[in-house]
C-alpha cells in the first residue's frame, strides 16, 4: 500500500490532519480579498457606479503590496501563495482596470476601444509571467532586482485608470475622448512589456536620521490629500510616476556604467 493510500485509509492519519499554520494561511486570504475587490469593481462598473469600482482597484492594490510583506514578515511564504498572488494580479491589474475603463469610456470608441482594452489585459498577462520566469533566473546580477522591467502590473492599472480620476474631476466624455483615451491605454500596454528598467524601490533602502520626521509628516500629508482630494490626488500621482520613468531610466544607464566598470576593474586585478 502506498502512502496516499495509507493517509486516505487511516493507517497514516498524521500527516492528512496536520494543520497548516496561520502565518501561511494570513497572506493567502489578503490575496483572496484583493481578488474580490477586483471583481467587486468589475460588478460595480456593471452598476455605472464608477467611483466605488475604481476605489475597489486601489483597495485591491493595497491588499497586493501588503499581502507579500506581510508573508516574509511572518515567514509564510509558499508556493501555493505567489502562483495565487500572480492570478490575482491577472484579474486586479489587468482585467479589472481594461474592463472599467471600458466600460466608463473606452466602449464610445467602438471596435478601436475593445482592441485598446484586450491589449491592456493581454500586456498585464505577458508582464506577469515574464516576472515570474525573471525570478528563476539566478544568473541576473543582483543589482538588477532593484530595477523592474516594465512598468510594473499594479503600477500600469493605477495608470491606465488615469481618464477615470479625471473624467471625475469633470473631463467631458466623448467620442474624440474615447480614442485619444484608447491610445493612451495601448502606449501603457507597451510599458508594461518594454524592456524599459523601472526603480521598485524594493532593496536596499535605508532613510537617513534627519529624513525620517520629514518623510513620515510627508506621507501623512500625501494620505490626508488622498482622503480629502481623491481624485485630484491619484492624477497628480500618475502623472508624477509617468514624469519618474525617463529619471529611473537615466539612474539605470548610471548604475550599469558603474557596474561595468567595477567589474573590468576587478578583471584586471
Amino acid at each position: 500500500m502506498d502512502q496516499d493510500t495509507q493517509d486516505e485509509g487511516g493507517a497514516n492519519p498524521g500527516r492528512s490532519l496536520r494543520g497548516i499554520p496561520l502565518r501561511v494561511l494570513l497572506p493567502n486570504l489578503m490575496t483572496v480579498l484583493a481578488i474580490c475587490a477586483g471583481l467587486t469593481g468589475i460588478r460595480l462598473a456593471f452598476e455605472q457606479r464608477f467611483e466605488l469600482a475604481v476605489t475597489m482597484v486601489l483597495i485591491a492594490a493595497l491588499l497586493d503590496a501588503v499581502d507579500g510583506r506581510i508573508a516574509r514578515m511572518l515567514k509564510g511564504t509558499s508556493n501555493f501563495g505567489a502562483q495565487m498572488d500572480s492570478l490575482a494580479d491577472i484579474v486586479n491589474f489587468g482585467a479589472a482596470p481594461a474592463l472599467l475603463l471600458y466600460a466608463y469610456l473606452l466602449k464610445e470608441a467602438d471596435a478601436f476601444g475593445w482592441i485598446a482594452a484586450l491589449l491592456f489585459a493581454i500586456a498585464c498577462c505577458l508582464r506577469l509571467a515574464r516576472f515570474n520566469v525573471m525570478l528563476e533566473d539566478h544568473d541576473r546580477p543582483a543589482w538588477k532586482a532593484d530595477y523592474f522591467v516594465g512598468v510594473p502590473a499594479p503600477a500600469g492599472a493605477l495608470l491606465v485608470l488615469l481618464p477615470l480620476y479625471l473624467g471625475f474631476l469633470g473631463m467631458p466624455r466623448s467620442e474624440l475622448t474615447a480614442y485619444v483615451c484608447s491610445a493612451f491605454s495601448v502606449a501603457i500596454a507597451l510599458l508594461m512589456v518594454s524592456q524599459l528598467p523601472v526603480y521598485s524601490g524594493k532593496t536596499g533602502i535605508r532613510i537617513r536620521r534627519d529624513l525620517v520626521m520629514p518623510m513620515i509628516l510627508g506621507i501623512v500629508l500625501y494620505v490626508a490629500l488622498l482622503f480629502s482630494f481623491s481624485w485630484e490626488t491619484m492624477a497628480a500621482t500618475a502623472i508624477a510616476y509617468l514624469l519618474f520613468l525617463p529619471f529611473s531610466f537615466i539612474a539605470y544607464a548610471r548604475r550599469e556604467r558603474l557596474e561595468a566598470a567595477r567589474a573590468s576593474a576587478d578583471a584586471v586585478n
